[in-house]
């Protein structure tokens, strides 16, 4: 079977072009791209009408809620948010009830991604078990059965012994160790950023330095250790001075950010709405600011949904008391663009951000538009304006905090290996 889109801006993030050409399309692998005359005898021909084609986003960081919360995301809706958001491949956490902490857990979350989600789903594994800091999981044998990385998610490990360890048993085994930087006593109990606006509403808040603590701390083990390690969220700028010299000194160490924090900030909790609420906090704009400048220099290298759907009763109650974090596997490409809308960013760096680094880091053939990659593509209008409703996302959680909120950019098609999952 061969497909042929036609009239394409091609969005390349590797060779950070933004071309008017085609693309062919065969076996469920890219065959080839060009800017001159389409060549003929395709099965299917696609003419995109000069709107966007480019590789599939690659979001590290999924939150699904089996097992233990299948009210609130299952891998079912939660594939079919990723397909109409351009998300083609999933790599989901372990905070799940129980954790991903075991081989016969990875093989159930496996077994129910494979038979229930139209997307790639990649799964990560706890580093300890429980989640609880104490004692490191079976590393080699999750990575036996298929983990492509470790996390505690936002569970930092307290003992810097144990990380180490951790550290340690994971770089002689070449795994990738996923970390939430931020100091945990610091940051306890805290549900906005330490500054005026939180004593004006007398809520509990963290200063931006626990972060920077945080990737101290992990950055001073990388040294000792030389493991592969990923901040899962760099949202403050006093931590980038540090991820900087961490990067100059050669250490295998990169960095995400979630879309909210580069799209939102402190003052968006307002009047203590909850959907407002995340982990960790928003910040001050110039945070936001800084976070949006060490994306476009490459410092920071990836952008993630941290996509965590929370029922209404979770999110229905006083701001200290409701839980943390956002849905956003559908909002995530057309909330990105606001900076490119802004001229903060072009399309081949959000896209580099999006979809290449991700993919590079997981080591995927993916989020490339080059000839044998797999053919995981998303086609969209990133001028297309709409109010978002939460009530018409596809997640099973509706917490979003763009509801009601004008967005441009809409997902028209979305492909894996080839074939049609959106559109």
């Amino acid at each position: 079977m061969k497909t042929l889109f036609t009239n394409a801006r091609l969005i390349d993030p590797e060779a950070q072009t933004e071309t008017l050409g085609w693309l062919m399309v065969e076996n469920g692998a890219i065959a080839a791209t060009g800017h001159e005359a389409a060549p003929q005898g395709a099965d299917e021909t696609i003419d995109c009408k000069g709107n966007c084609l480019a590789p599939g986003i690659v979001d590290i960081g999924v939150k699904v809620g089996e097992p233990g919360e299948r009210h609130k995301e299952s891998y079912a809706s939660a594939g079919r948010a990723a397909a109409a958001g351009g998300v083609t491949t999933i790599a989901i956490r372990p905070d799940t009830s129980p954790a991903i902490d075991t081989p016969e857990a990875l093989e159930f979350v496996k077994r129910r991604a494979n038979e229930d989600s139209c997307v790639h789903v990649l799964p990560l594994a706890a580093l300890t078990k429980g989640r609880a800091g104490r004692e490191m999981t079976e590393i080699g044998f999750l990575l036996d059965a298929g983990a492509v990385g470790f996390s505690d998610c936002d569970a930092v490990v307290p003992n810097t012994k144990v990380f180490q360890r951790a550290l340690t048993y994971a770089k002689s085994l070449g795994a990738l160790v996923i970390a939430h930087p931020q100091e945990p006593t610091l940051s306890a109990g805290a549900s906005v950023t330490s500054g005026k606006f939180a004593t004006l509403r007398g809520l509990p808040a963290v200063s931006p330095m626990a972060e920077r603590m945080g990737l101290d701390r992990d950055v001073a083990l990388l040294e000792m250790t030389g493991a592969r390690y990923h901040a899962d969220q760099i949202t403050t700028a006093r931590a980038l001075p540090a991820l900087e010299r961490a990067k100059n000194n050669g250490l295998d160490i990169t960095a995400g950010t979630s879309v909210h924090h580069l799209t939102l900030n402190e003052l968006d909790v307002a009047d203590y709405r909850t959907f407002f609420k995340l982990k960790p906090p928003l910040r001050s704009e110039e945070d936001r600011l800084a976070t949006v400048a060490a994306l476009a220099s490459g410092l920071i290298d990836i952008i993630s949904s941290m996509h965590t759907p929370q029922d209404e009763e979770s999110k229905r109650l006083p701001f200290e008391e409701a839980a943390s974090g956002a849905v956003a596997l559908e909002t995530l490409l057309p909330a990105s663009l606001r900076l490119v809308h802004a001229g903060q960013l072009t399309l081949a760096e959000l896209f580099r951000a999006l979809s290449l680094n991700p993919a590079k880091r997981l080591g995927l053939a993916s989020g490339r538009l080059s000839k044998g990659a797999p053919a995981d593509l998303v086609l969209f209008n990133p001028d297309k304006p709409f109010v978002l409703d939460r009530s018409t996302l596809k997640s099973k959680s509706k917490n979003t905090p763009f509801d009601g909120q004008r967005l441009q950019g809409k997902v028209m098609l979305t492909f894996v290996n080839g074939e049609k999952v959106f559109g």
